[in-house]
């Protein structure tokens, strides 16, 4: 039997099927791709379950997943809505379950997370395919489980284990739990054959439902136990409630009876709901998603097929990008101009995995076949087959152009062009091509096999198949991939430089380098400018800031960046930038030829030192981001708010807890954020506070940038 669920907006779907194997009834899912509980599956769910209560010949229930997985979840775009609470609703369904009179088990394969695991511990009994994948991930999107999981995971797994799953989020395999009520047993073989087999055991066995809500968990310690895990959830998760409450409720198991902890687990879910870090973190969520499709290409453009990969530079950037092709499965062939260079980018990639496998993070097979997928070369004519080729040269405009004509005249018709520029004009390095509508950017962000981000950088003749080919592919690399048209520095970069140079000004007015740092850093951002300059190489920052002041010589730059470059203090590379670095070490030590820098630089600029605090800190960073991305929004560089924010959380370390800069604007408010450059603009350099309209306009209308 197949359950119907229609409105006057949408056509019948199904949702869930009802079959019965003799005296067993089977419900499966029915919710591509990943059977969350929307409001139709869930009411078809329970309208089976009271089907398999009436009738007499069955005796025990199976509840199975279709397709890839048992049950990913809640369905989240219904939170807040009507359809979230409409009847059943997750806890309806889930006491339906729990309180059937008859056996059900749950048949658990693919992964069964947040709402599809608390569904599965309200069945009486488990089973699990191996490699089944089990999560109460809600910490990740600020909440927690709210329709038993705090409750009854404890009672199935144990306390301790319970509390990191769920203050953690992360994922465990069947295989490591099974043997506990939360896996009964592992079948190998047909999951749904072997479940089916598990329930007549238990019929023939006359043991029938068993409930987690009967069982009182024990924890010997207990108050030792929550202190820690407080006080390590208050050091990992700085300024995020959820982690916290997660604890309480956890701890409410082991205190209450099962109904009122479960109102309890209820209340922290209503309170956390509402808070602007989950908003944050569903904004994030939601925002992931929605950068990939871009506004004027459709879903059914034409894409090319990538097979293989060429990549020009085997230095840094170039072996990471290559490592990352590897992780996706893609051969890759690396090009240098001499073997020294080739053995030396091989030689790091395959350090890079031999890190991995010494600490278990990788298997010594999987690092063998990554390294098989990477070839090299001397010769440009090796190339010219590959699919797609990506230039990762030193960052120069006549270096990019030489490259390009080369890559012109070798590589196939129809192959993707791409440039892996950080901020040159694309448009430039595209007309010396024949095809410039073949020609992208691939902004990849170092380290490139682990960082996320890629800016997509679209020519003016970009073509839409080739953008979306792009697309595609970052896809493939498990990349976050975000469309910036044509700009100096694109999205990243070019806000990034706003932010520095305010950074820069707080040293000449009174604090320090370390005093920056630490405010950004205890406010959620997982480095400070200076650590992030000296990391990266102020060489690399003071190109950038070169060409901008080239570019618009109106705005002014503090010197002490520049002086300390000239005097070749890089960073980290040479021991000492705006901090000092101990041979071996990466720990950031004050460094008093800063401090004779910033004072000579004060002097000049005819100022006195003064206290800053904290919240001027932040606010004058942030809001000079806030501000030149609402420019880029005003110009079309890019599309919408969301995609400001998706760059600077996967690429720069913004705290997803405060969703973007962007994002984070609005919840300050933007009247509050306008207000603060008003007053920012009676200070030093204040005439760079002037609001873009964008920001001034929506401020005016009482509206947001999302």
């Amino acid at each position: 039997m197949t359950f119907f669920f229609s409105n006057e907006n949408a056509k019948a779907m199904s949702t869930a099927h009802y079959n019965a194997y003799g005296d067993v009834a089977v419900i499966r899912l029915d919710n591509p791709p990943m059977n969350t509980l929307a409001q139709p599956l869930r009411s078809a769910v329970h309208e089976h379950l009271q089907k398999a209560a009436s009738e007499a010949g069955i005796k025990a229930v199976v509840l199975i997943g279709s397709g890839r997985a048992f049950c990913s979840g809640a369905e989240i775009r219904e939170f807040n809505t009507p359809a979230a609470l409409a009847s059943p609703n997750t806890r309806d369904l889930i006491a339906a379950v729990e309180n059937h009179p008859k056996p059900v088990v749950a048949a658990l394969h693919g992964v069964a997370m947040g709402g599809g695991l608390e569904l599965a511990l309200g069945c009486h009994y488990r089973v699990a395919a191996p490699g089944t994948q089990l999560a109460q991930p809600e910490v990740k999107l600020g909440i927690l489980p709210g329709a038993g999981g705090t409750q009854r995971l404890p009672r199935a797994l144990g306390v301790e284990r319970a509390l990191d799953m769920i203050v953690s989020g992360k994922a465990v395999k069947a295989e490591a739990v099974a043997g506990t009520a939360l896996v009964d047993q592992l079948i190998e073989g047909d999951l749904q054959q072997g479940a089916v087999a598990f329930a007549r055991k238990v019929v023939a066995e006359g043991k029938g439902p068993r409930r987690l809500r009967d069982v009182q968990p024990k924890l010997d310690n207990a108050e030792a136990v929550f202190a820690e895990a407080r006080k390590q959830a208050a050091k990992s998760y700085r300024g995020q409630p959820a982690p916290l409450k997660c604890i309480d409720a956890v701890e409410a198991a082991t205190r209450l009876g099962f109904d009122e902890g479960v109102q309890f687990e209820r209340a922290c879910f209503d309170e956390l709901v509402e808070t602007t870090e989950s908003k944050a973190l569903r904004h994030a969520f939601f925002g992931e998603r929605a950068v990939g499709k871009v506004p004027d290409v459709p879903d059914d453009t034409r894409t090319l097929d990538i097979r293989n990969a060429a990549i020009l530079g085997a230095g840094t950037m170039g072996g990471g990008i290559a490592m990352a092709f590897a992780d996706g499965g893609i051969p890759v062939r690396l090009l240098e101009v001499n073997q020294a260079a080739l053995d030396r980018g091989l030689g790091t990639i395959r350090g890079n995995y031999a890190f991995a496998v010494s600490r278990g993070r990788m298997k010594q097979e999987d690092m063998d076949k990554r390294m098989a997928l990477i070839g090299t070369t001397l010769d440009w004519k090796d190339i010219g087959d590959a699919d797609v080729v990506i230039e990762a040269v030193f960052e120069d405009m006549n270096v990019k152009k030489d490259v390009f004509r080369k890559i012109d005249a070798v590589m196939k018709p129809g192959a993707l062009l791409a440039s892996n520029t950080s901020s040159l004009d694309l448009d430039e390095i595209a007309a010396v091509t024949r095809r410039p509508q073949d020609v992208v950017g691939v902004h990849f962000f170092s380290p490139a096999n682990v960082m996320r981000l890629v800016e997509v950088v679209r020519g003016a003749k970009t073509s839409k198949e080739m953008l979306a080919s792009v697309m595609k592919l970052t896809r493939t690399l498990k990349k976050v991939g975000v469309v910036s048209k044509v700009c100096d520095g694109f999205i990243g970069n070019r806000m990034l430089d706003y932010y520095l140079r305010q950074a820069e000004y707080l040293l000449e007015e009174g604090t320090t380098p370390q005093a920056v740092d630490k405010a950004l850093q205890s406010w959620g951002l997982a480095m400070g400018p200076f650590a992030m300059c000296d990391l990266v190489g102020n060489d690399i920052v003071f190109h950038m800031r070169r060409r901008r002041r080239a570019q618009l010589p109106q705005l002014p730059y503090s010197k002490v960046a520049d002086r300390m470059t000239e005097l070749g203090r890089l960073g980290q590379k040479t021991g000492s930038g705006y901090y000092r670095y101990e041979k071996g070490s990466r720990a950031p030590l004050p460094n008093p030829q800063t401090d004779e820098l910033i004072e000579e630089a004060r002097r000049e600029a005819g100022l006195t030192a003064r206290t800053i605090g904290d919240a001027e800190i932040v606010e004058r960073c942030l809001y000079a981001l806030v501000n030149e991305g609402a420019r880029i929004l005003e110009e079309g560089i890019a599309a919408r708010a969301v995609d400001l924010d998706m760059v600077y959380l996967t690429g720069y370390g913004f705290p997803a807890w405060r969703g973007g800069p962007m994002f984070y604007a609005d919840t300050v408010g933007l009247k509050n954020v306008v207000s603060a450059m008003e007053r920012f603009a009676k200070g030093y350099h204040g005439a760079l506070w002037q609001p873009a309209p964008l920001l001034a306009r929506l401020a005016r209308e009482g509206k947001t940038f999302n």
